[in-house]
């Protein structure tokens, strides 16, 4: 689990790296998911679809294995509190960058929303809201299935700009805002914030506050990247002592 050092950063800039946080074999078996429902060979250019590719998610095995290890449920209650949230039986939002230089739609600044709102319209993601509460998301998890360097389309954060998010998201109370409003605000107010990059191992797993302003960029590398993106789920209000919560004021 995070020590005091690693749980103070995370208040700090709004995420940890969990190195090792699932094993390299259970990242290649998800990988393996990924090219088969894909299609893709990823030895093969002639296969790959374009710049990026998503999948709604997989309750396959090795996405189940990778989501539930006692080093990333130990995190989850240093973070978020024992008994505060909710296990995952599946690991969605998986975006696979491919080289080429290609720019993509999720290469825009932005943070992710967690609910539909009373005028959402259905299968349009971009009508989701957040709200200052975080209703529905205690953490975005970043989940590295291939080795990333920096050529690689390593997602980029804004280091502390979840205290950013939370003042925008402040005067909308608790009907919050959607996914466009929210991110051209958010963007606005955090561009003055060191700019990080999620690089690792197969294996490690970057778990982010949910309102951590961050961005896509194009793949200029050799091989194609998984990532899975999903959320975790609170059981309940957040509690105020959580550095969750107190990340937004400690």
């Amino acid at each position: 689990m995070p020590d005091d050092a690693e749980v103070d950063a995370f208040i700090r800039d709004g995420f940890v790296r969990i190195e090792g946080a699932f094993p390299r074999d259970v990242a290649a078996g998800c990988r393996a998911v990924v090219w088969r429902d894909l299609a893709v060979d990823p030895d093969d250019p002639g296969t790959w679809p374009g710049p990026a590719a998503a999948l709604p998610g997989s309750a396959e095995p090795p996405f189940r294995a990778a989501a539930n290890t006692p080093r990333l449920h130990a995190a989850f209650d240093a973070l978020v509190g024992p008994g505060r949230w909710t296990p995952r039986d599946a690991l969605g939002g998986i975006v696979v960058r491919f080289p080429g230089g290609g720019p993509a739609r999720v290469d825009g600044w932005h943070v992710d929303v967690a609910f539909p709102g009373e005028d959402s319209v259905p299968g349009d993601y971009l009508t989701w809201r957040a709200n200052i509460r975080s209703r529905d998301a205690a953490l975005l998890m970043l989940f590295l299935f291939s080795d990333v360097g920096a050529a690689d389309a390593p997602t980029r954060l804004r280091a502390g700009s979840h205290r950013d998010t939370a003042r925008v998201l402040e005067p909308a109370g608790e009907r919050g805002l959607d996914a466009r409003a929210l991110a051209g605000r958010a963007e606005a107010a955090s561009r003055h914030r060191e700019i990080v990059h999620v690089t690792g191992a197969a294996g490690d797993v970057y778990l982010c506050h949910p309102f951590l302003v961050h961005a896509g960029q194009p793949h200029h590398g050799t091989r194609p990247r998984p990532l899975g993106q999903p959320k975790l789920v609170p059981a309940g209000p957040l509690a105020p002592e959580a550095p969750v919560r107190r990340a937004l004021t400690g």
